[in-house]
């Protein structure tokens, strides 16, 4: 992944940054602006543009909000394998960048912050209005466009955000994040140590899902849609390339259970893209994967009966 120093690129080791003790640490995202009703960001969905990815997770879950609440947010979507120059566009096509025309994401960061320091990631919500970055942290992005638009499920409720934020931090440190502790772990310990959590928590949520249709009870919020992206990506790509192997999501009776329900919500099947998936996780690396063999499966059938409507 690529960093910029001062606004200009460097491009570096694609492997993970890691501590002393070889546990992978995740940079936090640096743009930070929010939506409000008194701006300078406001809440007309036409005048933004979404920077995504269809392999990172982090931008699926920004892409599950603008499907369920159907907003009409124009998204340029990068390349499935990133190069040397990081998230990389083409001249045209589905992977092309309708919005600058950038052949990188880069320069869009670069044109956003021209002194900018960090790394370059999706999701990137940029405003056509004033021409400059609202945020790149997705958890941000997520909840402003729960809030400040109109439409789709009520993610976020007051009288369960407190319920929320608890499912959240800890499916964030131990799920979503916790696959990669264990894929980018370069110590024996600290892979035991990021699986073991990881596993653990799954076999919490599935013993919560095992009394509730939803984790925080019988409606579907933010915080189901936050442990999607982790979910779909699991089975086909997390269990064999970040040796996640102890058991699949299939494994689990109820949480595959809701994971089939989520992905049969109108909007969200056109979300999941595993074969890109396995592309990106399955890319050329000198720690995970030398030779760069994307596998042929494993195929996943995510159309069959949930039942989750017997729940709770």
């Amino acid at each position: 992944m690529g960093l910029m120093i001062e606004g200009t690129y460097h491009a570096e080791d694609p492997g993970p940054d890691t501590q002393l003790d070889g546990e992978f640490q995740r940079q936090r995202a640096t743009i930070r602006n929010w939506i409000t009703a008194d701006g300078p960001f406001t809440p007309d969905a036409v005048r933004y543009h979404l920077y995504a990815a269809w392999n990172c997770p982090w931008a699926h879950r920004v892409l599950l909000v603008l499907a369920l609440k159907n907003l009409p947010i124009t998204v340029s979507y990068a390349r499935p394998r990133r190069t040397a120059d990081g998230w990389i566009y083409d001249a045209e096509g589905p992977f092309a960048d309708a919005l600058m025309g950038v052949a990188s994401l880069h320069e869009v960061y670069a044109r956003a912050r021209p002194a900018y320091t960090g790394r370059i990631t999706v999701p990137l919500l940029w405003d056509r209005e004033t021409d400059s970055a609202v945020s790149n942290e997705s958890a941000d992005i997520v909840r402003m466009l729960a809030r400040q638009f109109p439409g789709g499920p009520e993610l976020c409720p007051p009288d369960l955000e407190e319920e929320i934020d608890r499912w959240n931090a800890l499916i964030y440190a131990r799920v979503n994040n916790g696959v990669y502790r264990a894929g980018f772990a370069r110590t024996q310990e600290a892979y035991d140590t990021g699986v073991t959590a990881l596993f653990e928590t799954l076999d919490e949520i599935e013993a919560r899902l095992a009394t509730a249709r939803y984790l925080c009870g019988d409606r579907f919020t933010e915080a189901d849609l936050r442990l999607f992206p982790t979910l779909a990506r699991f089975d086909v790509a997390y269990h064999y390339a970040f040796k996640c192997n102890i058991r699949r999501i299939q494994d689990y009776p109820h949480l595959w259970g809701c994971a089939r329900e989520i992905y049969a919500m109108p909007g969200v099947a056109g979300t999941v893209t595993p074969e890109i998936y396995k592309q990106g996780y399955f890319s050329k690396s000198p720690l995970r994967n030398p030779l760069g063999i994307v596998p042929a499966g494993p195929v996943v059938d995510w159309s069959g009966p949930h039942e989750r409507h017997l729940i709770g």
